[in-house]
C-alpha cells in the first residue's frame, strides 16, 4: 500500500546518525532438533551464559535487556550498551549448545517500511523486510529488463552501522523507483511485497473455479491454456479457449470480479453484461459470449494473433507477460502519421458513439485497442459495468477539472495519442514540452489535452477533437451500421451508476487537493529558511522584551528610592507582560520529533528521559504510494 501519487507516489526519508548510548539487535535462536522452547527467562539466562563462557564474570555482568521475545519464532530484540556490542555479538555467535542440544544464534538485519495507501494517514501499515526479501523481489522483476537500483550484496562488514545507513538509503531509492514506475507499481509482485495481507489470495485458482462452474452448463467450450500475466490487473485473468467442434479456432476468455466503482445492482449487472454480445459497431471488438453473476463476470472473444495497438507500438508478442512486453521496449519508435490519424479518428468515433448511448467507458489505453487489419476496435466494455479502476486513474485523479467519464476518456486518449506518436508513454503529467512530431497538428491535439493549461481549464469534448485538423480530413470507409439497443430502465441504471462513479472521483480529487495544500504548507513552514527566520525573530523579540523589562525595572527602582527618600512607601509591582521564553527554548520547540527506530530499523519503545538514544537511531524507510483496488 495511496500513488502525488507523484503522479502516483511521494516519499520521505529521515536518517539520523550520531554516537549511540545503546545498540539494538534482533536475534533468532535456531534449534535444529526441535524440542522444548526456552521461556523468556531461560532465553535471558542463555544470553548471560554465552557472555560468561566467552568473557567470564566480567562479561556476564554486561547489562543486556531482552525488550521483546517471541517464543513461537524464538526471536528477540536485545538492548546493550554500545561499549558491549562486540562482546555480546561475539558471545552469541560462538554459542553452540543449549541444554546439551546444538543451537545457533542468528543476528537479523531487518528494515521497517511504513506504507500508506492514498492520502489518509489512517490507511497505513508497517511491514518488516530483510535485504534478502528485496533481492528476491528484484530477481522477480528482472523479467521487465529494467535496470533497478538495488544496493549490492556485501558478505563482510554488512552489520557495520555506516554500511546499514548507506544500504537503507539505497533501499529507499529502490522503493522510490519501483513505486513511481506506473507499470511496476501496479504489478502483483510489488503489491504483495508492500501489502501482503491484501494480496494473499491466488486469483488464478479462483478464476479457474468460476470458469469450471461455467463449463458445467456450457460443455461446448474447452480451456487450452491459461494466458498468465498478459494483463496488468491482478484480479482479471485470461485463458486461451477453443470450441470442441471447431478445434482450430482460438478464443480468449477473461474473468474478473467487481471493483470499487460497481454501483449497478446484481440484476442490472447481469443483464448489462449479457447485452454486450448484441453490440455491433465497426470499432468495437466483437464479443462471442458474456455472462455475469453477483461475484464476477466472464467474457469470451476471438483471439487475435496480431495483438493490440500497444503490441504494435512496442513490437511485442501478445502472449508474453505484461512486464516483459511493455516495461522496457527494445526500440522506441512511433507510428506513421497516417496510422496516427486513422487510428485516432476511429477511436474518437467509437467514444462518441458510447457517450451518445449513455454507456460509461473510462478504460481507454493502447492495450485495450485490438487491431483487425487497418482497423482499431475497442476492448473491455465490461470493465466500467464491473466498476474496475482505470489504467490512468493515478494521473487524472490529480486534476479536479477531469471529473466526468467523458473527460476521463479524453484524457486517456491524450495518453494513447502520445504513445502512438512517440512510441512510449509521457514521462510526466502534465507535459511541459513535446518532442518533434510528424505534424504540428499532432502537437496541437496533445497540447489541448496533456498540458498544464489543459488540466486547469478542463478537457475538450470528443466532438471538438473530431473537428481538429488532425482528424477532420480522415475518410472512414467502413459502412457497417452501429447497433447497440439499451432498454430505458437499464439506461437509467447506467446513468445513476455513472453519477456515482463521478461523485467518488470528485471526492477523491478533493482529498488529494487538500493533502497537497497541507503538504506544501508544512514543507514551507519546515524549510531551513523559515526556521532561520523564526529563530532570528525569536531572538529579536527576546532581546527587545528583556530590554523593555530592564528599563521598566530600573524606572521602578528609581521611583522606589525617591519614594523612600521622601518617606513614602510604595509596593513593588510585577512587569506588565511576562518574560518570553529564551532563544534556547524556541530552538527545542523547533526540533522535529524523531521516530524511535533501532539502529537496524527495529521499532523501539520511546524514552523521553534519554534524548541521546533518540538521536542515535535510524528511521524506517517511508513509502507513500497510491494503490488501486484492482
Amino acid at each position: 500500500m495511496a500513488g502525488a501519487e507523484p503522479p502516483a507516489a511521494t516519499f520521505e526519508r529521515r536518517v539520523l546518525r550520531s554516537a549511540a548510548e545503546h545498540h539494538y539487535l534482533r536475534v533468532r535462536l535456531e534449534l535444529p532438533d526441535g524440542g522444548a522452547r526456552p521461556s523468556v527467562a531461560q532465553f535471558k539466562q542463555l544470553v548471560v551464559s554465552a557472555l560468561r563462557e566467552l568473557h567470564g564474570e566480567v562479561g556476564a555482568a554486561l547489562p543486556v535487556d531482552v525488550l521483546t521475545y517471541e517464543e513461537k519464532t524464538l526471536s528477540a530484540i536485545l538492548r546493550v550498551v554500545s561499549s558491549g556490542l562486540v562482546k555480546l555479538w561475539s558471545a552469541l555467535t560462538l554459542l553452540g549448545f543449549y541444554q546439551n542440544r546444538r543451537c545457533a544464534f542468528r543476528v537479523l538485519q531487518e528494515y521497517i517500511i511504513r506504507v500508506q495507501r492514498g492520502v489518509s494517514a489512517e490507511n497505513s501499515w508497517q511491514i518488516v523486510r530483510r535485504y534478502s526479501d528485496f533481492d528476491l523481489l528484484n530477481n522477480s522483476l528482472q523479467i521487465s529488463t529494467l535496470s533497478l537500483p538495488l544496493p549490492p550484496k556485501k558478505l563482510i562488514g554488512n552489520m557495520e552501522r555506516e554500511f546499514i545507513a548507506e544500504r537503507q538509503k539505497g533501499l529507499q531509492a529502490y522503493l522510490d523507483v519501483i513505486t513511481t514506475h506506473h507499470i511496476l507499481s501496479n504489478c502483483e509482485l510489488v503489491k504483495k511485497f508492500l501489502d501482503p495481507n491484501s494480496y494473499s489470495v491466488n486469483y488464478t485458482e479462483i478464476a479457474l473455479q468460476h470458469v469450471s462452474m461455467f463449463f458445467r452448463s456450457e460443455p461446448k467450450w474447452e480451456v487450452v491454456e491459461p494466458l498468465k500475466d498478459i494483463g496488468w490487473r491482478i484480479r482479471k485473468k485470461y485463458f486461451l479457449m477453443k470450441i470442441k467442434n471447431q478445434p482450430k479456432e482460438r478464443l480468449m476468455l477473461s474473468w474478473a470480479d467487481p471493483g470499487p466503482d460497481k454501483y449497478l445492482s446484481d440484476k442490472d449487472l447481469q443483464y448489462a453484461v449479457k447485452l454486450l454480445s448484441s453490440c455491433s459497431h465497426p470499432y468495437i471488438y466483437k464479443i462471442t459470449f458474456a455472462t455475469a453473476n453477483e461475484s464476477s463476470a466472464l467474457v469470451i472473444r476471438p483471439f487475435s494473433e496480431k495483438g493490440t495497438l500497444k503490441d504494435l507500438i512496442y513490437k511485442a508478442k501478445p502472449k508474453d507477460p505484461f512486464l516483459k512486453k511493455y516495461c522496457n521496449p527494445k526500440k522506441i519508435q512511433g507510428l506513421e502519421l497516417q496510422q496516427i490519424k486513422t487510428y485516432g479518428r476511429q477511436i474518437l468515433e467509437v467514444l462518441k458513439f458510447l457517450h451518445e448511448k449513455g454507456f460509461p467507458y473510462g478504460h481507454l489505453h493502447s492495450a485495450n485497442v485490438m487491431l483487425d487489419g487497418d482497423t482499431c476496435k475497442l476492448l473491455d466494455l465490461e470493465n466500467s459495468l464491473l466498476g474496475l479502476p482505470s489504467f490512468y486513474r493515478s494521473y487524472f485523479s490529480q486534476f479536479r477539472k477531469i471529473n466526468t467519464l467523458e473527460g476521463v476518456d479524453v484524457h486517456c486518449f491524450g495518453h494513447l495519442l502520445y504513445e502512438m506518436t512517440y512510441g512510449r508513454p509521457p514521462d510526466t503529467i502534465p507535459v511541459d514540452s513535446f518532442p518533434p512530431a510528424p505534424s504540428v497538428f499532432v502537437v496541437s491535439v496533445l497540447e489541448s489535452i496533456l498540458t498544464c493549461e489543459a488540466m486547469k481549464n478542463g478537457m475538450p469534448t470528443v466532438s471538438r477533437l473530431l473537428q481538429m485538423p488532425l482528424f477532420s480530413d480522415v475518410l472512414l470507409t467502413n459502412s457497417e451500421k452501429p447497433q447497440f439497443k439499451i432498454p430505458t430502465k437499464l439506461k437509467e441504471a447506467l446513468k445513476t451508476s455513472k453519477e456515482c462513479i463521478e461523485k467518488r472521483l470528485t471526492e477523491e480529487q478533493k482529498l488529494i487537493h487538500q493533502h497537497r495544500r497541507l503538504t506544501r504548507a508544512q514543507s514551507h513552514h519546515g524549510s531551513e529558511e523559515e526556521k532561520k527566520k523564526r529563530k532570528i525573530l525569536a531572538r529579536k523579540k527576546s532581546k527587545r522584551s528583556a530590554y523593555e523589562s530592564g528599563e521598566e525595572h530600573s524606572a521602578k527602582y528609581s521611583n522606589s528610592n525617591n519614594s523612600a527618600g521622601s518617606g513614602a512607601s510604595s509596593p513593588l509591582t510585577s512587569p506588565s507582560s511576562p518574560t518570553p521564553p529564551s532563544t534556547a527554548e524556541y530552538v527545542r520547540q523547533d526540533r522535529p520529533i524523531v521516530p524511535h527506530i533501532a539502529g537496524d530499523g527495529l521499532q523501539m519503545p520511546p524514552s523521553r528521559a534519554c534524548p541521546v538514544e533518540r538521536q542515535a537511531v535510524t528511521s524506517e524507510a517511508f513509502c507513500f504510494y497510491s494503490c488501486l483496488d484492482l
